[in-house]
């Protein structure tokens, strides 16, 4: 049976009493599996992330984590009560602490814990650099002695606030992929918030795509690429066009003729059909004399 790790019902907040961030979102996450949390700007991403972490009290709903509530109409626990680390985008490592320091930072001070930060420095292979200091540090290896203090209090869920913004876009990829290499080696689960298509693609095991608030479409990368369930998933997640069409019994309807997509809607239901540049082939027809202009 799936252990849930995180699991949010009707969850909303609001601002001032009359702007909704996030509006009635349910949301789980399964142990041991990376969400990506994605949207434009100002969806709602980052708050339903601090709501997890305990920064943000919901207007309403329920957050559960590892079966246990965190946060109802009658109960909040402290950011630190809930077993949750977090890695920030600027990393918010503290200058005067080596890198060993760093990651033992939090944690009891006695010879357990230092073997425990031995370890996590040794899994995102920082070992060698623990007496190094931040300013001393690539980006990347800034990013990994954030990841390595954020794994040591073996937290339940470790959440991700667009954490490679600041790294160039060469950077970036090679981080992200040893970063989830390392997550997966050690069974985190964890939350992931990015504006970045490629990025949540990548990283998640499922994405979970919020719009104005709203959780528009949960699923696999395949899934949300693939068979969108609506027009702004399909159009967010790339350069997409729509072709008008009937649900007819053997397929859509369109204007270009019957395209043969089974739909679990009913007949004569009036459908959009996402179409990309890539879902296209051009078959040429034995005997006919056409030319393909563009």
């Amino acid at each position: 049976m799936t252990q849930i790790a995180v699991e949010c019902k009707n969850l909303s907040k609001t601002f001032n009493g009359t702007t909704s961030a996030v509006y009635d979102l349910n949301l789980t996450v399964k142990k041991g599996e990376i969400l990506a949390l994605l949207g434009p700007s100002g969806c709602g991403k980052t708050t339903t992330l601090r709501m997890i972490a305990g920064f943000e009290q919901p207007s309403h709903g329920t957050i559960d984590i590892s079966g246990t509530i965190v946060s109802n109409e009658k109960k909040f626990v402290p950011p630190e009560k809930r077993g949750v680390s977090i890695v920030f985008q600027e990393h918010a490592l503290f200058p005067h602490l080596s890198v060993f320091e760093n990651v033992l930072f939090g944690l009891k001070k006695n010879e357990e814990s230092r073997r425990q930060v031995t370890f996590y420095l040794r899994l995102v292979g920082l070992e060698k650099l623990a007496a190094r200091y931040p300013h001393e540090l690539s980006g990347g290896e800034r990013q990994r002695v954030a990841l390595a203090r954020a794994m040591a209090p073996q937290p339940v869920l470790i959440l991700f606030d667009e954490p490679f913004s600041n790294l160039d876009a060469d950077r970036r990829a090679r981080i992200r992929e040893e970063v989830r290499a390392i997550l997966k080696t050690s069974g985190s689960t964890a939350i992931f918030v990015t504006h970045d298509q490629e990025e949540a693609l990548f990283m998640g095991d499922r994405l979970a795509v919020l719009n104005n608030g709203v959780l528009e479409q949960v699923g696999t990368p395949e899934d949300i690429y693939q068979a969108p369930t609506t027009r702004f998933v399909a159009e967010f997640m790339g350069n997409t066009d729509f072709l008008p069409g009937e649900v007819l019994e053997n397929g859509i309807m369109t204007e270009i003729g019957l395209i043969e997509q089974p739909a679990k809607l009913p007949f004569t239901t009036l459908v959009d059909i996402a179409v990309r540049f890539d879902d296209v082939d051009f078959i040429p027809q034995r005997g006919e004399k056409s030319i393909v202009l563009a």
